[in-house]
């Protein structure tokens, strides 16, 4: 009888209220990247606290805008399975978002609206986002003949993107000070923490070898490319603030940008 009911609850539908938390975050995120990607210089005067330099804002709006798309497609799609694969690293980057928050109390400008904002969206997020996936995950279905599957060796390479994404993002949030003194550009331990949080997006990647299909990936390297391709251009924008002398300045200019050809070739 179990079984019975968990064959009939798949039915891929998205739950009204994953469509509601969607439409929920959306608007932070929107306001986000209006706020750091046009106006990186600004923040002082717009946002929950003064980053500098331009490069980190525009990296973190660059996610914000990825992430409005995705919850976009989350509160429109038909299907679970379409959008179940960005839930979960969405959580992780929240989650560790708002652990960075807690670290770095005195850093945020208390008295702004920006500020208040931000505590809202990171002390509520993850579990709303843990919450409505562990609602919705009973709902998911198997892929069956007429699905298109990626193949192995592009699933390798997606989940190996993915982990080294998620290994340089957990190195920067746990150890950030040791990112300071290699990074690219200027970083603090707040936003070592903050960049590492937006590069464990890559845990996405890492789902692809459990559910090989297109339909399934579609949205998440739609998002990537979205990301990627913002990242690459504040790259240019602010090609002035990179410490040319370090090797990692060279590698993640090559990485991103190869990334960023490599998922829109492949798309």
């Amino acid at each position: 009888m179990a079984v019975r009911d968990l064959d009939l609850a798949a039915d891929d539908r998205v739950l009204p209220a994953t469509r509601a938390v969607a439409y929920a975050i959306m608007p932070f995120l929107i306001v986000g990247f209006a706020v750091l990607y046009p106006w990186p210089t600004d923040t002082d005067r717009l946002f929950a606290w003064h980053v500098v330099p331009t490069m980190t804002p525009m990296v973190l709006g660059s996610a914000y805008l990825g992430g409005a798309y995705f919850f976009i497609r989350v509160a429109r799609s038909a299907t679970w399975h379409t959008v179940k694969g960005g839930l979960v690293p969405v959580a992780v980057f929240a989650s560790l978002m708002g652990v960075a928050t807690i670290l770095h109390w005195n850093k945020f400008a208390h008295g702004h609206v920006a500020f208040w904002l931000w505590a809202v969206l990171y002390f509520t997020t993850p579990f709303l986002i843990v919450g409505v996936w562990l609602a919705n995950r009973t709902h998911d279905t198997r892929p069956n003949a007429d699905d298109l599957l990626l193949s192995w060796p592009t699933v390798g390479i997606i989940a190996a993107a993915g982990t080294l994404a998620l290994g340089t993002g957990l190195l920067l949030f746990v150890s950030p000070l040791t990112a300071v003194r290699i990074w690219p550009w200027h970083l603090t331990p707040l936003t070592a923490r903050v960049l590492g949080a937006v590069l464990c997006l890559g845990v996405a990647g890492i789902g692809a070898p459990f559910d090989r299909r297109w339909s399934t990936a579609r949205i998440p390297v739609q998002v990537a490319g979205v990301m990627l391709t913002l990242m690459v251009i504040a790259g240019i924008r602010a090609r002035a603030e990179f410490v040319t002398t370090r090797p990692l300045t060279w590698l993640l200019a090559v990485g991103f940008t190869t990334a960023a050809v490599v998922v829109e070739t492949f798309y």
